[in-house]
């Protein structure tokens, strides 16, 4: 805001979101989150809103009160985050620089790739770590992924609830910044049936604990697996068509960790077994998981058990 002043409570038409019934259809927005808006003029802001009831207690759909919640029940173990959050571009129905009919050439030659017609979609990816930045967002990297048109970019290290309130706004720029290009964005978990590799949003998270000892990594991949369950449930929509134990994923049925195997329900980096301290990796969440809800019972799993 050029003037200044600290966003205040606002409201908006809860029955125009499914969020309320028409006869009290007011709901609350309380500003949790500002920064620069990177699309507008100087001293614009950006302001992310939690959800409430005209009670001013979390509306049914504030996930984000659960991940203070379990933050800060836990906040003396210090529980960190990065997320790897994979997308894919479409346009027209297919995805970007796909044929309109038929398929690209076999995955291989995207990951990480450069030149030519081979990456598609480049200069959107540009604009919308240039934005990311400008917004002071801890983007921490971008690359192009296994699929053609599908790409990938990283935000972190940070706690939460602040891993999801940074990962929805870098979300609503990428929707933003592609809208210029009349390009689609997908956080779809398997955007193209057949063999070809779904989207995630792998979930990197240390404490504490483990960044002083391999025994903590541990203790937090055994509390994983033992509800390993009620974690799949909570990981994203369309969580068994993308993990069904090909394209670099654990089946959703069999929970396992390792080190340096990406078929691993949870991967536990070479780096990391080297130095016997860090972090893990969660490789089961969806590119359309709520990060609020993946942090939260990330930290109330992991670090309720560390706590024991």
């Amino acid at each position: 805001m050029a003037d200044g002043k600290e966003p205040e409570i606002w409201g908006f038409d809860g029955s125009s979101t499914n969020q309320a019934p028409g006869d009290q259809s007011d709901c609350v927005l309380r500003p949790v989150y500002t920064c620069p808006d990177p699309l507008r003029n100087e001293g614009d802001i950006l302001v992310l809103c939690d959800v409430e009831l005209t009670d001013f207690t979390p509306h049914p759909t504030n996930t984000r009160a659960f991940c203070v919640a379990a933050a800060e029940k836990y906040a003396d173990q210090e529980p960190m985050f990065g997320i790897e959050q994979e997308y894919t571009f479409f346009q027209n129905g297919r995805p970007l620089g796909w044929p309109e009919n038929g398929y690209p050439a076999p995955q291989g030659p995207y990951y990480c790739g450069v030149g030519g017609e081979k990456m598609v979609g480049r200069e959107i990816v540009e604009a919308h770590t240039a934005a990311c930045l400008k917004a002071g967002l801890s983007i921490e990297g971008t690359n192009a992924e296994v699929m053609m048109g599908q790409w990938e970019f990283q935000i972190g290290v940070l706690p939460a609830p602040m891993i999801g309130d940074q990962m929805w706004v870098a979300r609503w720029l990428l929707h933003r910044i592609a809208e210029d290009f009349g390009v689609v964005v997908s956080f779809d978990a398997k955007p193209m049936p057949g063999d070809w590799n779904g989207a995630g949003a792998h979930t990197n998270f240390s404490t504490k604990a483990t960044m002083q000892g391999y025994d903590a990594i541990v203790t937090a991949c055994e509390a994983l697996g033992r509800n390993a369950a009620a974690h799949v449930e909570a990981y994203g929509a369309g969580i068994k068509d993308r993990l069904t134990g090909a394209h670099e994923t654990a089946s959703w049925e069999n929970f396992s960790w390792g080190a340096s195997d990406r078929g691993a329900s949870v991967r536990i980096p070479w780096a990391v077994e080297k130095a016997k301290k860090g972090w893990l990796e969660d490789r089961r969440p969806n590119a359309n998981m709520d990060p609020y809800v993946v942090a939260g019972m990330i930290i109330e799993t992991c670090c309720g058990a560390l706590a024991e």
